[in-house]
Formats: C-alpha cells, sequence, structure tokens
C-alpha cells in the first residue's frame, strides 16, 4: 500500500496500473517492486519471505507486474467479466484440464468450479496443498502431467 495515496486505495488496481506505466522510472520500480512483494505475498499456500525481500530490493523488469495490473484493469481483455464462461462451446472440442490451487486468494477456487460447471468433459484438478502460484509443487506436477498426456496424444 505505500506508494499509493489515501485517496486512491479504494481502486488499487487503477492506483497501480497509473503508476506501473508512468512515465517516471522511479515510480514505475517503486510499484513494480510493491506489486511483485504483494504477488508473492499471496500465490503460495506458504509465503517465501525470501522472495518477498529480494522483490522488494530488485531492479524488476517490467513485464510481469505490469502485466498483471493491465490483465485486471481490462477483466483480462474480456468483454465481461462472465465472457469465458459464456463462451464455451467455442472451446469445448479441445482438451482442456483445469488446474486449481486449493488455497488460491489471488483466482479463487469458484471461478475454476464454474468454469468446470460448463466444460463437464473437461479434467478438473484440484490441488490440496497449492495457492495460486504454477511454481508450488502439486501445481507444477498437475500442469506437467497434462502437458505430457497432451504431447503424447497429439504424436503420430
Amino acid at each position: 500500500m505505500q506508494p499509493i495515496p489515501l485517496e486512491e486505495r479504494h481502486d488499487l488496481i487503477a492506483a497501480y496500473y497509473k503508476r506501473l506505466t508512468s512515465s517516471d522510472p522511479h515510480v514505475r520500480q517503486t510499484a513494480a517492486r510493491a506489486w511483485s512483494v504483494w504477488e508473492a505475498s499471496t500465490s503460495k499456500l506458504i509465503p517465501d519471505a525470501g522472495l518477498q525481500a529480494d522483490l522488494g530490493k530488485a531492479n524488476l523488469p517490467m513485464p510481469s507486474p505490469g502485466l498483471s495490473a493491465i490483465t485486471l484493469s481490462t477483466k483480462g481483455f474480456f468483454e465481461t467479466e462472465d465472457w469465458l464462461l459464456q463462451q464455451c462451446d467455442r472451446i469445448r472440442h479441445l482438451p482442456i484440464t483445469i488446474v486449481q490451487g486449493r488455497y488460491d486468494v489471488v483466482c479463487p477456487p469458484i471461478s475454476a468450479w464454474e468454469l468446470y460447471k460448463k466444460l463437464p468433459e473437461s479434467e478438473f484438478v484440484l490441488v490440496p496443498d497449492a495457492g495460486h502460484s504454477m511454481t508450488e509443487p502439486g501445481i507444477r506436477s498437475a500442469l506437467l502431467a497434462a502437458t505430457n498426456r497432451y504431447g503424447r496424444s497429439s504424436q503420430v
């Protein structure tokens, strides 16, 4: 919260977006550090204090924090918040595996469950000991297993 003035804290995404896209490199870097520390503190079931400390000191490239802020401020580039759920018939023919951490506070499990209800032919993997991060062992294993299955099934 530190880089955001009190009068802008009612809309943190807009406030961070404004700073992450600022023409002032110091403003951008301060916001990038704070955003990245926040992401590191919320993305894993067991937060990594060392990672948070490193991110708080690092000179960060803009793509990750900036992309997160832009994605959140634009509803993921969708027309409406439920756009993906409304378009499920367009992707139903694809092999789909939904991998979700049970303790994800960034994208709560209800979102993945609602998608699975619209695509019951998909595979739903709820990782019992994970949050949001793809670097958590259970999430990583589930993603690699799905990728390997899809890779094998497409080979001739």
